[in-house]
């Protein structure tokens, strides 16, 4: 098949297309690289770069493109609140661009990755994708948004549609800013320097963590699964985890003393989220494999980052 990706130069965006080339298959990629590092992509992966809101390259690269992957996105929840309007211009603005652009050519799919961060506080767990969503940050809102769009736009123009809701996606290579960077990668570098751990709140809040080896998985699935059109499918371990036992596991596996600090309430997080995983196993044939103590090892272990600190 023919693949385009947006975002292709981002964590999960270059794991899915390297193992999409590893599979064989033809691979564009766009990227603005605004986090993103093309080094890591492979030699096959076409790459370009770009910004999903510039239409005239997007009707270039979706040339016999079976399938669009839209993972282009600002990510950072912390971030959106202090810059809501730049969220909406790059996750929304830049999601109706590409479907438009799809909508021209004449793409029959496209696989948006959202977020489980849509579904916000609930009282029910695990989360399932019936659930009313309440965003509680701007990113949430901007990644709910993208939904409907994609979904409406679709429908309209038979294009057929995959939104997975992916929960919190951690592994090698993910992307560390200098603020508000991902708590996995984070926790991990300041576990091996020896620095503290700081968890928001008393720590008793859960969250899902799901490999980006899973992800990808996931990903792959949807291309080509029957019977997913205007679907939105959970993509998580189905494991929930505190994050107090998180910073626990982090200092065993690294072997160090740090200690954890614990901070008052973070504003945009929420209490519990766990993702019910039934129907990503009955659509996509898809559950997660990865525990996370061994995840976490294997990130370890293979991200250069942590090797020698």
């Amino acid at each position: 098949m023919n693949f385009l990706i947006t975002g292709a130069a981002g964590f999960l965006g270059s794991a899915l297309a390297n193992q999409l080339a590893r599979e064989g298959h033809l691979v564009r990629g766009i990227d603005n690289l605004s986090s993103g590092e093309p080094q890591v992509l492979f030699d096959d992966v076409h790459f370009t770069r770009g910004d999903v809101n510039d239409r005239p390259k997007l009707w270039t690269l979706l040339q016999d493109i079976d399938c669009v992957y839209h993972l282009a996105a600002r990510v950072l929840v912390a971030e959106s609140l202090l810059y809501p309007r730049e969220y909406t211009d790059a996750n929304v603005g830049g999601t109706v661009s590409l479907m438009e652009a799809m909508r021209d050519v004449g793409v029959r799919r496209v696989v948006f990755a959202s977020s489980g961060a849509v579904y916000g506080d609930q009282q029910e767990q695990p989360l399932r994708e019936d659930a009313s969503p309440f965003p509680h940050s701007p990113y949430a809102v901007s990644k709910l948004a993208a939904e409907y769009y994609v979904r409406t736009i679709g429908a309209l123009w038979g294009i057929e549609t995959v939104c997975l809701r992916i929960f919190n996606a951690y592994g090698p290579g993910q992307h560390l800013p200098p603020s508000h960077p991902p708590v996995v990668a984070n926790w991990l570098r300041q576990a091996v320097r020896g620095g503290s751990l700081v968890v928001h709140g008393d720590g008793n809040q859960t969250r899902d963590f799901i490999h980006v080896s899973d992800v990808v998985r996931a990903l792959v699935a949807a291309a080509t699964a029957p019977d997913v059109d205007q679907r939105v499918i959970n993509v998580g371990s189905g494991q929930e985890t505190r994050m107090r036992d998180l910073a626990e596991m982090v200092l065993e596996i690294t072997g160090r003393r740090g200690e954890i600090l614990y901070t008052p309430h973070n504003a945009a997080g929420v209490s519990r989220m766990c993702a019910d995983t039934q129907l990503a196993a009955k659509l996509l044939g898809f559950t997660a494999r990865m525990p996370l103590e061994k995840g976490l090892k294997q990130t370890l272990k293979e991200d250069a980052r942590f090797k020698g600190a």
